[in-house]
């Protein structure tokens, strides 16, 4: 199943993707999974919609250095448990949303990554359950004001700036191995960044797993699952597209604030 989210002239809802087709279903109270979602009989051509974020998570948890060649590139040492940063619900933004370079900074950059949506309540789950608990996969871009984090300094404020965390198009449920997914990214439409994401340190199971043994992880959150080495600047006017042959591309400008 391939999960959106739309606007519909003024109308914003969620749908499911089939084809060319949007089917309007309603948001669950509680927890997500593939039969939770009713159809409200209402459907929509994709082309007379916009795709919005997909969801509305209550936090992005972002996980650091977790592909040993960003690492490298990054010159710092592999971790030995997940590093781990918050972007806010406003960081958020859809398919073809501009990303806005901030006044405060001097070098923006593109990281695209891989985004694990959870479906159910988690708090305190073992490896071995964790992947019950997500409900599918979407594109993310974790973008990054660079010169604004230095080593021992504030990822969270370099990283959380309102647009910041373009997510999208679709959450694909249909995914039996995170671990097997194959991630690239495209700059004006030349390839920057190309891996698999089997090149995790900590696979998502992992990450599930010490995110909730910290805090509860909440239907519609989101874990961002780290970038694999080729990040670079974005400029006002650049194209930054995040490819998984599964899930979709996400594609976004980048641009000065009005």
């Amino acid at each position: 199943m391939k999960l959106v989210r739309f606007l519909h002239k003024t109308e914003t809802g969620y749908g499911i993707l089939e084809g060319e087709t949007i089917r309007a279903v309603k948001e669950p109270p509680g927890d997500w999974d593939e039969n939770s979602f009713a159809q409200t009989g209402r459907a929509f051509p994709a082309e007379a919609v916009r795709l919005l974020a997909p969801c509305k998570p209550s936090k992005v948890l972002c996980v650091g250095l977790n592909y040993r060649s960003h690492a490298a590139e990054m010159g710092a040492p592999l971790p030995e448990s997940p590093v781990l940063f918050i972007k806010p619900p406003t960081a958020v933004i859809g398919p073809g949303e501009p990303i806005l370079y901030p006044p405060q900074s001097g070098r923006v950059d593109y990281e695209a990554e891989l985004g694990v949506v959870i479906g159910k309540t988690a708090r305190h789950v073992s490896r071995a359950a964790a992947l019950e608990y997500v409900f599918g996969y979407t594109c993310a871009n974790d973008v990054t004001a660079r010169d604004l984090q230095p080593p021992a300094g504030q990822w969270t404020y370099a990283k959380g700036f309102d647009t910041f965390c373009p997510l999208g198009p679709v959450i694909e449920t249909d995914i039996g191995d995170p671990e097997s997914l194959y991630i690239q990214s495209f700059l004006n439409g030349k390839p920057v960044q190309a891996a698999p994401t089997a090149e995790h340190i900590f696979s998502v199971a992992a990450l599930v797993e010490f995110i909730s043994g910290c805090m509860t992880l909440l239907p519609g959150d989101v874990i961002i699952t780290g970038t694999p080495a080729g990040i670079g600047p974005l400029q006002p006017g650049d194209t930054f597209e995040v490819l998984i042959k599964e899930i979709g591309r996400l594609a976004n400008p980048c641009a000065r604030p009005a």
